[in-house]
């Protein structure tokens, strides 16, 4: 094992599991700091190439995670041994279940109208022991200056745990611009409340496991995905194998 950590395309990635994970998340909010958390897939790392403000919520979180198998194998490529990615719909089931007894507070913030509201009820039921803080589908537009200050008024002191699920990249420029709010960590958890709450289907489980989720999402909606995982897919591999034989250097931001 290495220093915990490997370089895709100049990101700087947590060789972290999900039991590590969720250890990570607790230290962060005990220590009494905001915290931002991203998972990370082909698909970020390769946008983040392109979009300077992308890649600068990525440098700055406090924590990138392996979402992704590709990103997994490249973690192993590098020298780690990673089973498993970490995938936002499993980490939020997974950290909910295991850390329930310790009464922290969950806010769901993203979603179409009225997603986050059900997504906090129907993990409730799934886990009755859980702490819900609240919910907010956010309208599809910047909020406005009340609509701040409503936010962090229902959050700010109140929340242990803020999953973010804006899809990429929104969510991580959000998380970026809002590390005033004082919540333990957010989490920007992309399609978790729209699986959650049966709105899209998941791959089966061999596919996730082969790296195939991204062909079963595309077959759902080719017309909205296919640019992100056809072309974004494409540079990726190129991107990734240039830098693997050294013809192309990536530089992670120094920490």
């Amino acid at each position: 094992m290495k220093n915990g950590f490997f370089d895709v395309l100049g990101v700087r990635i947590a060789a972290l599991d999900y039991r590590r994970a969720i250890r990570s998340l607790e230290e962060f909010i005990r220590d009494g700091r905001t915290h931002y958390v991203t998972l990370t897939n082909v698909h970020a790392v390769t946008e983040s190439r392109y979009d300077a403000a992308l890649r600068t919520a990525l440098d700055s979180a406090d924590l990138v995670l392996p979402d992704g198998m590709p990103i997994a194998w490249a973690g192993n490529i590098a020298g780690h041994d990673l089973k498993d990615r970490v995938c936002g719909p499993d980490l939020m089931l997974k950290f909910i279940n295991s850390t329930a007894h310790r009464g922290y507070r969950h806010f769901f913030f993203g979603g179409a109208e009225g997603v986050a509201e059900e997504l906090a009820a129907r993990l409730k039921k799934i886990c009755p022991e859980m702490v819900v803080a609240g919910a907010y589908s956010p309208p599809f537009r910047p909020l406005t200056e009340s609509e701040e200050a409503e936010l962090a008024h229902r959050v700010n002191g109140k929340v242990d745990v803020l999953w973010v699920g804006l899809g990429c990249p929104k969510q991580e420029k959000w998380m970026l611009a809002h590390q005033h709010l004082r919540v333990g960590v957010m989490l920007g958890v992309g399609a978790a409340f729209d699986f959650h709450t049966e709105r899209i289907a998941r791959a089966p489980r061999w596919m996730q496991r082969c790296g195939l989720e991204w062909a079963f999402r595309l077959a759902q909606d080719p017309k909205r995905l296919w640019r992100r995982y056809l072309v974004y897919n494409s540079l990726f591999l190129f991107f990734y194998l240039s830098q693997q034989v050294r013809l192309r250097r990536f530089d992670a931001a120094a920490r």
